[in-house]
């Protein structure tokens, strides 16, 4: 037969959360970041303890201890078997509490651990995972959100996810160089291969013909010789300097 214990409590310490989370000992030298999702159930309960006890104002706190095995499903870091040790402290009276823990997933090579902290509410459950991924030099820091009951587990869990659950990545090393600097200007001298209001190619150069040049662009054919000189801006190729040139 089932037995619950109870007793007397004094004080109940609340947790919240501000909307961010800093998480301590990520490699600010790491290379790589890429985004990562997945979900998760873990409803098979085992060595599951709970504890009851009353406030002083009449509330009513269970904690709660277990294991519970599911499955996780998504990218390839945060897919297989997955097992959550779990402990949760909540006020049944008010619906509010804590839910903390780790968790695994069983990835072939090298599993997907993670501890979590979430704040509960209404039978939901979110807060951030913090461990590494498949490879051991990759951190893994995730939004987790799951619907929670003590004696049965986790349910509809996300790791990232979008908006609803927030988001995942991964940061580890690789290789990242320096973006080259793209070519600022140009010219070329030859023949015109296509001109018009809106642009002029000149020995293969195309350029966009800014308002303030197109008088001098219209005076142009093709076939005709030219010089042009052309800088970015914007992103697009534009004409500065347009000069006819003898046959």
């Amino acid at each position: 037969m089932k037995r619950t214990i109870v007793v007397a409590c004094v004080t109940l310490v609340a947790l919240a959360t501000t909307g961010f989370a800093v998480a301590k000992g990520l490699d600010d030298n790491a290379k790589s970041v890429r985004a990562l999702s997945g979900a998760f159930t873990a409803t098979t309960p085992s060595r599951v303890e709970t504890r009851t006890c009353t406030t002083a104002d009449g509330k009513t706190i269970v904690t709660t201890t277990g294991t519970y095995d599911g499955t996780a499903t998504g990218d390839a870091d945060l897919t297989g078997a997955a097992k959550l040790k779990a402990r949760s402290v909540v006020n049944t009276t008010d619906g509010v509490g804590v839910v903390s823990g780790w968790l695994k997933i069983d990835v072939p090579g090298q599993d997907t651990v993670a501890h979590f902290d979430g704040v509960y509410s209404g039978g939901q459950v979110a807060g951030l995972a913090i461990g590494h991924a498949h490879s051991p030099h990759a951190r893994l820091v995730a939004n987790l959100s799951a619907g929670f009951v003590a004696g049965t587990g986790f349910s509809g869990g996300k790791l990232g996810g979008g908006t609803a659950a927030g988001a995942a990545v991964e940061v580890g090393p690789g290789d990242c160089r320096p973006a080259r600097n793209v070519q600022q200007k140009s010219e070329a001298r030859g023949t015109i291969g296509a001109v018009s209001p809106s642009s002029i190619t000149v020995a293969g150069l195309m350029c966009a013909v800014p308002a303030s040049l197109q008088a001098k662009v219209a005076t142009l054919a093709v076939n005709q010789r030219a010089e042009i000189h052309c800088t970015l801006i914007g992103g697009v190729n534009t004409l500065v300097g347009v000069k006819k040139k003898g046959d």
